[in-house]
């Protein structure tokens, strides 16, 4: 195959031959072969865009119209009736705004094995969520006289959760200053050091309720959910710093649905992957079939300064260099008055300007330009002087 890639080389992307060659059968003959390689040349000369083609309007025009068609559902149940994900337009409209709190936080967490087959499954889905101090206890007691709180733990679930008194105590410590700690016949009675009056004694007891105890801050609810043939752990929040430290987590494949976390955490490219695996899959499940090019377009758009930036005056719009393509989106005296005062220079080089401007817009047959150089010979100005006479 690598004779007939040879060809194409300075033709076809390295990575479209890369995969040409991986994926093409060994037992072809060479005709067959040649017929492979022209066929996906003719496949990516069709997919060119033309210079000068207006390729944001026709994807902004391609995505939009097809997006009011939309079911306006806020909720959809991810595989199972435990957890919810946002979807539909509301999905959609959070991507595209680049937010950085988002309605449904959810993770997709995949297991290496044995775990992904099911082994300890209930075990490891029990190590992940987060579980609050209030899952341990089974009675608080207020002891007026001695202005005491005893508190009485359920050892099978301190137990099951591998958890011991002295780590309790750590965490509680910790979580509360001024108080005295102490352990006695599996109970713990917490004293202020100062005295306290009984209304202090009774909002200490609902603050010791929710002290982060056991678990990964942030998974509130955690459901392994058989896909195919492997265990998935689907989550209600998302923390993926502290998943990633887990021996049992294939972390090649998890993921979060938070754009901004994904992208501390792996890297600008893998939040634009996620911009475009997010929109194609509201827009799968609406049933609305988009061109891929059009949203790798949008995707490009919100990641090319390096960072995730939202489709909106505070994203992408403030990054534009013309003064008059920001000052047309929104508050454009805000605009116009910071460009004046800085000097700012506007080269109409797109083509929101130019249409305010009333000039050619720089698309199609409006993207050459003429330019002359070079001196004119003297016979030719004897030429022009005749012909203005005539």
């Amino acid at each position: 195959m690598k004779k007939f890639l040879e060809a194409y080389v300075k033709i076809l992307p390295n990575k479209l031959l890369n995969e040409v060659e991986e994926n093409t059968p060994s037992g072809l003959s060479p005709a067959k072969k040649k017929k492979v390689i022209e066929a996906v040349y003719k496949e990516y000369q069709k997919s060119l865009a033309e210079p000068g083609e207006s390729v944001g309007i026709l994807s902004a025009e391609s995505i939009g119209e097809p997006s009011t068609q939309m079911t306006l559902n806020t909720f959809h149940l991810a595989g199972v009736s435990e957890v919810n994900v946002t979807t539909g337009l509301p999905r959609i409209i959070e991507v595209l705004d680049g937010r950085k709190t988002i309605s449904t936080e959810t993770m997709n967490i995949y297991l290496n094995e044995p775990h992904n087959k099911g082994e300890d499954i209930t075990k490891i889905a029990a190590q992940l969520k987060e579980t609050a101090f209030e899952s341990f206890i089974n009675e608080i007691d207020i002891n007026i006289s001695s202005a005491t709180l005893t508190i009485t733990l359920d050892n099978a679930k301190v137990k099951e959760a591998e958890l011991d008194m002295k780590k309790i105590l750590k965490l509680l410590e910790k979580a509360f200053k001024g108080y005295k700690f102490s352990e006695e016949k599996g109970k713990i009675h917490i004293k202020p050091s100062k005295e306290e009056n009984i209304n202090e004694l009774y909002k200490l007891k609902e603050k010791v309720k929710e002290v982060f105890v056991h678990g990964i801050k942030g998974l509130k609810q955690v459901i392994p959910v058989k896909r195919e043939k492997e265990y998935v752990i689907l989550t209600a929040g998302t923390n993926l710093k502290e998943v990633m430290k887990l021996e049992f987590v294939d972390i090649t494949r998890t993921v979060s649905n938070h754009l901004f976390e994904v992208e501390k955490h792996f890297g600008i490219e893998a939040a634009r992957q996620l911009i475009i695996d997010e929109i194609n899959k509201v827009l799968d499940s609406q049933g609305i079939p988009i061109d891929v090019r059009h949203i790798l377009l949008v995707a490009d758009t919100m990641t090319t300064s390096g960072h995730v930036l939202g489709i909106n005056r505070y994203g992408i719009v403030k990054e534009k260099p013309s003064v008059l393509a920001r000052a047309s989106f929104e508050t454009p005296i805000k605009h116009l008055i910071s460009a004046a005062l800085s000097g700012e220079r506007d080269n109409l080089n797109s083509v929101i300007e130019n249409v305010m401007m009333n000039q050619p817009i720089p698309v199609g047959t409006g993207l050459p330009s003429l330019v002359t150089a070079g001196v004119m010979n003297p016979d030719h100005h004897k030429v022009l002087k005749k012909s203005k006479k005539v």
